[in-house]
């Protein structure tokens, strides 16, 4: 995980970890969510891989909750969005409506290869990305799908010293 999407390119004899650049984390991000965390998921036209793991980052084996972190129905109640899928067509104004509904300071998580990137349907017509040149992503969480303690270690690196 790390929030600079060009440190998920790993070239061939890399060993160093990818991590989160405490730097460019916002202030208000440490300020606001350290203790307590509530997020809105929204699959945006995804295989639903990612949407099992996020679910069992917070089952008894992983327990996210510990941590104060939680998935909640509304955009209204939550302070960020963890975004699963290569964002339809069909899911691009509804994630525009979700995320203006979150007040400020919120957090932006792309989880997943798709959402990072697209994935294999990246050059489809029925792919509309243009929601991302206008949001800042504050974390990225690699993987397809992206295993639920690496979910909850990037949330923690991100909102956590």
């Amino acid at each position: 995980m790390t929030n600079n999407r060009e440190n998920l390119i790993v070239k061939e004899g890399e060993t160093a970890p990818i991590l989160v650049d405490k730097k460019a984390i916002r202030k208000e991000v440490k300020n606001t969510f350290s203790k307590s965390l509530k997020l809105r998921q929204v699959s945006a036209g995804g295989d639903n891989s990612c949407e099992t793991e996020l679910g069992a980052a917070g089952n008894a084996n992983f327990d996210m909750g510990r941590f104060g972190i939680e998935f909640t129905a509304s955009p209204r109640h939550a302070d960020g969005i963890v975004l699963t899928g290569p964002i339809t067509e069909n899911m691009a104004g509804p994630l525009r409506i979700a995320y203006d509904a979150i007040p400020e300071p919120k957090i932006f998580v792309l989880c997943g290869v798709d959402a990072i990137s697209g994935g294999l349907f990246v050059d489809s017509k029925a792919i509309n990305r243009s929601i991302l040149k206008d949001i800042k992503v504050d974390l990225y969480i690699p993987g397809n799908p992206s295993h639920p303690l690496t979910i909850i270690n990037g949330i923690l690196s991100l909102t956590r010293e």
